[in-house]
């Protein structure tokens, strides 16, 4: 995740945004910037590397300027260089970002037409661009940065120096954690609260829609709608690994609510949004490849099953997926030009790893889709396709998870391509439909309060069921996990077909029933299998599309529903894995277990 910091105060903040950026080095990063306003004009320092590389270019080429932003920049879309180092400007404006523009190729196509000209291809340019845009048409700052903040679509984080407004910070959210913070004669920006800790412990988080002005000794925020607004100003502790949560209860809630915005770092690393196109790392082709075998623990193997749909659909390539404890003590016969591709959080699951060098024995290209790069899976595998979720603290995976099918979408639309099973418009339709969905996993998260409702007759129960079909099967299994890993009730994930096979006689009316049914061609099975449970006195929590929730309501009445953003049908399991999170860590916070640290479990298995 990259990191923002923003400082107006009444002495020179070249220094402390330096200081604040240290303190977002968790996130990751491979480059970073800051710019200031320096006699009215906005001046800029970057670099490559870490922040001691930064501090070089300040200690020879200092910045003056009572007025800053910084960032730390992980690199995604564009190599990690100094001109794709935030912060990105025009003569007019200075732009520091975190997210995903959607909509950035056609608004530079439209800024390019109107005369601009771009000197990178990265979206966050297109911001600084915009805002330029209109303020050469005569609007105000506070004008122009409002009507270009209403033309992106995405999820973002946003801070924007204007020139001729030299006392002011602009910024904006939708999607990505943005917080301000106050003290005395100074106001702070930060991507969370453990950014602004060593200068304040008065802050005020931006809710998704808002949109601020900061001036050194107050700010006004903006909601969705223009109206101006007040949010909570909330004390935080900054001894205490509480201003870590991001304001969040747990490290699981603000793990939860971040991923709309790593999953866009994510889907950064492999798509090129100009070009509707996917960019796999070097060595990794699937045009002649026999046979693909996927294998993880835990909630990665779920998200291999996944794939598994993704990679026959897409790329017509023949796809065995294994539990690793199970996969390193079968004596497996790997085809020749085989794959064999490994998923861990960590990169140091023992079984795992076990397996993956028994496929290695047998020649098989080994491929990684982790979340720590300096890991044994990582240096081990012969091409690592890295996922950029951060570090994840709670024990329970969740934005590890939507990242890893970040990852593995784009890895089997490729395949696709390789293997001449997708042709290039389709290509491009699943990357559009990819870019759209960290603003769709955002606004499932908004869903969180009707959600934490429905918890509380939930957390009641001593048996839950889960249903799914097709890709909405492994989301009802990682829905049943989820729920037993935090708030111990016994929970089961099963296909929706197998329900008269066994698990229909568990239906009773205090079973709850959670179905997973995106609007796809197997929508009206699925429902059709939910009708029989609430024939048989189950109630059923329906997790679908608007539109599918009022056709599922025809056939009787529903317990409760969640509305899901209408999504690509394959790709649904990025967005409806939010709401079995949320389900899972409300229903744990009514049952007043350890969300963070369940009893039994550690975050990474490293031994059998």
């Amino acid at each position: 995740m990259c990191g923002i910091i923003g400082i107006i105060s009444k002495q020179s903040v070249a220094g402390p945004i330096l200081e604040g950026l240290t303190r977002l080095e968790y996130r990751g990063y491979d480059s970073a910037g800051i710019a200031t306003f320096v006699d009215g004009e906005i001046k800029r320092r970057r670099a490559v590397g870490k922040l001691s590389a930064l501090k070089e270019v300040l200690a020879k080429d200092p910045l003056s300027g009572l007025v800053g932003i910084g960032h730390t920049r992980w690199a995604t879309h564009g190599a990690p260089t100094v001109i794709n180092a935030h912060p990105h400007a025009t003569p007019d404006v200075a732009v520091v970002h975190n997210g995903i523009i959607e909509n950035f190729a056609d608004l530079r196509d439209e800024l390019m037409a109107a005369g601009r000209t771009f000197e990178t291809e990265t979206d966050t340019e297109t911001i600084a661009q915009l805002v330029s845009h209109y303020l050469g048409r005569g609007n105000k700052p506070e004008a122009a940065f409002a009507k270009a903040v209403a033309r992106l679509k995405g999820a973002f984080a946003i801070a924007v120096l204007i020139k001729n407004c030299s006392d002011q910070v602009f910024a904006a959210r939708m999607g990505s954690p943005l917080a301000i913070g106050c003290s005395d004669g100074a106001m702070f920006l930060g991507s969370d609260a453990y950014a602004l800790a060593p200068f304040t412990n008065r802050v005020t988080y931006l809710l998704d829609g808002d949109r601020a002005v900061l001036t050194q000794n107050e700010f006004t925020i903006h909601d969705g709608t223009g109206n101006v607004v007040q949010r909570e100003e909330q004390i935080s502790d900054v001894s205490a690994t509480l201003v870590d949560k991001g304001g969040h209860r747990h490290f699981m809630a603000k793990e939860i609510h971040e991923q709309s915005e790593v999953v866009g770092h994510t889907l950064s690393a492999y798509v090129d949004p100009i070009r509707r196109e996917i960019r796999l790392p070097e060595g990794l082709d699937f045009s002649g490849v026999t046979r693909l075998t996927i294998s993880a623990c835990g909630t990665a193997y779920f998200a291999g099953l996944i794939a598994k749909y993704w990679f026959e659909e897409w790329a017509g390539l023949s796809v065995e997926v294994d539990i690793a404890s199970e996969l390193r003590y079968r004596h497996v016969p790997y085809p020749e030009k085989g794959v064999a591709l490994y998923i861990s959080q960590s990169g140091e699951t023992a079984d795992t790893l076990a397996a993956l060098r028994d496929a290695k024995a047998q020649k098989q290209q080994i491929v990684a889709i982790v979340n720590v790069p300096e890991s044994t899976i990582s240096r081990e595998a012969d091409v690592l396709c890295p996922t950029h979720a951060g570090p994840e603290i709670g024990v329970a995976s969740t934005k590890a998870f939507t990242c890893q099918l970040a990852a593995l979408a784009c890895i089997a639309i490729a395949a696709g391509r390789q293997r001449n099973k997708l042709t290039a418009k389709k290509e491009q339709a699943l990357v559009a439909a990819l870019l759209e969905v960290p603003r769709q996993i955002a606004e499932a998260i908004g869903q969180s309060e009707a959600i934490e409702k429905i918890t509380h007759e939930i957390s009641k129960a001593q048996d839950v069921l889960y249903l799914g079909r097709g890709v909405s099967f492994p989301v009802a299994l990682e829905g049943a996990l989820k729920l037993k890993e935090i708030s111990y009730i016994h929970a089961e994930g099963y296909a929706a077909g197998e329900l008269k096979h066994g698990p229909i006689a568990l239906i009773d009316e205090n079973v709850p029933v959670i179905v997973v049914a995106p609007d796809d061609r197997l929508f009206e099975k699925t429902v059709s299998n939910m009708h029989e449970v609430m024939a048989r006195g189950g109630k059923c929590l329906l997790i679908s599309s608007k539109k599918g929730i009022a056709l599922a309501s025809r056939g009787g009445t529903l317990w409760e529903s969640v509305p899901v953003p209408d999504v690509e049908p394959l790709l649904a399991p990025l967005v409806y894995a939010v709401p079995i999170q949320l389900l899972a860590y409300y229903t744990a916070v009514a049952k007043g277990t350890d969300v963070d640290q369940p009893r039994n479990l550690a975050k990474s298995v490293t031994v059998e």
